[in-house]
């Protein structure tokens, strides 16, 4: 259900009738302030200074021509030419009990849905996952399940770190490690300890760096045992990084890997084919894009390697492949990529060269999605009081020990297997919420007292108002499966179960802002602000209170179900769980 829409249409015949040409933006908003009206139509300002016309006249006869009968109690015109308008209360109700009864609570399905192809995550897997992967992890999940339940195709492509040259000193000190009957996993155990040693070994053994770029030569030629012990590496590698999506409630699989390794053998036709059109030029040995569109100050062409003068391939070559292989092999009308924004200038430089050579047609769209960073209260990259990389495992763990801590304090009482259950889904909610309510462009304070918080714009508010929801029912007479035999339950009366009408009824066009910017942080602002008012409507309206009408009741029960089910899904497409009781 889209009121934004519904109004938009009305108010843009209004216009036509007025004289104004089709097509006129009506400029819907939102307003700030109750007695300025719900909505306002901000249009007429615009096209009258277009037509150099008086505005208050041109919306006076745009008001006249405005047919809203049976949607707006109140029309009224404010200042120069706004339209400030008040939505019935009962054209509300019956837009509520709609979405009480649609199982996708007020989002249509797109008529045409869109094939999207979202990269993210994308660990090396010469390494543990780390603080650094969470960001592009939870926000890339976020905005999948975001385009999902709109109704788009989502083709996830995790493009892991496989391939690359510290793979030769990895299976290098992996083969040492086996000839002493070490076994693989044992070996792989701490993955960070494993790297360390074999680049040590690499910087400091004699005769171990020429292995290791042997290896790394055999590896991608094709050798059987090179391959092997790739494999091994590659299997256990990713076993970690699914230990860390299950954790975080991500929905990327195994399925879903598409490693740097699987364009392999397209690498060499990608310079193939930029050479022969004279796309790439061959400069110093090196194979060479000088792009012009992003010449700096002084004219210069910022230039782009595809490939090393030793014949080495590099992350552009790979990308410039992923192009090709997503808008032709997957059939993508658009990409989405999210890495962290020090990577802007490459993804870029990818978009123009893939364009040009047509790996990325003009209809397909193509968005890198910078980041910020994950600061601490030093402001400073958030690391380990050493000046280490910080494991993301480590953090999430110590996420739910802190919430274990806190809701123990608050109740002492609570069972063994309630408190590991709801300590979980807290901790975890509290560190995925805290990042992704921020802006994603913006670098973020790491903070435990503010993310584990239960007041506030913080998970544990929104998992709290959900299970009072849930309390409710269990004290009332009437249960939830109950409410739909009232298919027409919801009423509005007070000013609270209006201004919680006008939130419930938002949520697509909150969706589908979450969905063009790419930024979850909307969702997680809408969630938070219905929260707050359902909090502001329980104080204010009685629901199980002796002597509430029965109609009354069954009323505010309907609509303390919708909004339960409308933060369960939204927090279900955050990534995070909620709970009967806290």
């Amino acid at each position: 259900m889209n009121i934004k829409q519904i109004l938009s249409k009305k108010v843009s015949a209004a216009m036509v009738a007025a004289g104004l040409p089709e097509g006129t933006n009506p400029a819907i908003s939102l307003s700030n302030r109750p007695q300025f009206g719900d909505y306002q139509a901000n249009g007429v300002m615009g096209a009258a200074k277009k037509l150099k016309t008086n505005p208050r006249e041109l919306a006076t006869k745009v008001v006249e021509n405005l047919d809203l009968d049976g949607i707006a109690d109140k029309i009224e015109l404010a200042g120069p030419g706004f339209i400030n308008i008040h939505l019935d209360k009962e054209w509300l109700a019956t837009q509520l009990n709609l979405v009480a009864n649609d199982n996708h609570i007020g989002v249509t399905q797109r008529a045409t849905p869109q094939t999207v192809v979202v990269d993210y995550s994308a660990p090396n897997l010469a390494k543990e996952m780390h603080v650094g992967h969470l960001r592009s992890t939870i926000i890339g999940d976020a905005v999948v399940k975001a385009l999902e339940f709109r109704g788009d195709k989502v083709i996830r492509q995790n493009h892991m770190g496989d391939w690359g040259t510290q793979f030769g000193m990895l299976i290098a000190h992996l083969s040492d490690k086996l000839a002493s009957d070490e076994v693989a996993e044992t070996a792989l155990a701490d993955l960070e300890n494993f790297y360390r040693e074999a680049k040590v070994r690499f910087d400091e053994e004699e005769g171990f760096a020429d292995r290791a770029r042997a290896d790394v030569v055999k590896l991608q030629s094709g050798d059987a045992d090179s391959a092997k012990l790739w494999q091994q590496f590659i299997d256990i590698s990713i076993a970690h990084s699914e230990e860390i999506y299950t954790t975080l409630n991500v929905s990327l699989k195994r399925s879903d890997i598409m490693g740097e390794s699987a364009y392999n053998d397209d690498l060499s036709t990608v310079i193939d084919e930029l050479m022969a059109s004279e796309i790439a030029i061959e400069d110093q040995g090196a194979k060479v894009v000088f792009i012009d569109e992003m010449a700096n100050k002084d004219g210069d062409p910022s230039v782009f390697i595809v490939q090393k003068s030793g014949g080495g391939f590099l992350y552009a070559t790979t990308d410039l492949s992923a192009c090709r292989y997503r808008s032709g092999k997957l059939k993508a009308d658009r990409i989405i990529i999210f890495t962290d924004a020090r990577q802007a200038l490459h993804f870029k430089q990818v978009e123009i060269v893939a364009r040009k050579a047509g790996f990325l047609p003009e209809q397909v769209g193509y968005d890198h999605c910078p980041f910020g960073m994950m600061m601490g209260n030093d402001g400073k990259p958030f690391k380990t009081r050493t000046g280490g990389t910080i494991k993301l495992a480590e953090l999430l763990d110590e996420a739910v020990v802190r919430a274990s801590d806190l809701i123990k304090e608050k109740n002492p009482e609570i069972t063994a297997q309630d408190l590991a259950e709801i300590s979980t889904k807290v901790g975890i909610g509290a560190v995925k919420f805290a990042d992704l309510s921020k802006n994603r462009t913006s670098d973020y304070i790491f903070n435990w007292k503010t993310m584990l918080s239960f007041e506030g714009a913080t998970a544990p508010y929104l998992q709290y108002a959900y299970s009072r929801i849930q309390s409710i029912f269990n004290k009332a007479e009437s249960s939830k499966a109950e409410l739909t035999k009232f298919s027409e339950s919801i009423q509005i009366i007070e000013p609270q179960e209006k201004a919680l009408a006008l939130k419930l009824l938002q949520l697509e066009d909150v969706i589908d802002a979450v969905i063009s910017e790419c930024t979850p942080n909307l969702l997680c602002n809408y969630l938070y602000e219905l929260a707050s008012l359902y909090m502001s409507f329980y104080e204010a309206c009685p629901i199980l209170k002796e002597g509430i009408n029965l109609e009354i009741k069954e009323s505010r029960l309907a609509l303390c179900d919708l909004i339960a089910k409308t933060l369960k899904q939204g927090l279900d497409i955050l990534g995070i769980e909620v709970m009967e009781r806290m």
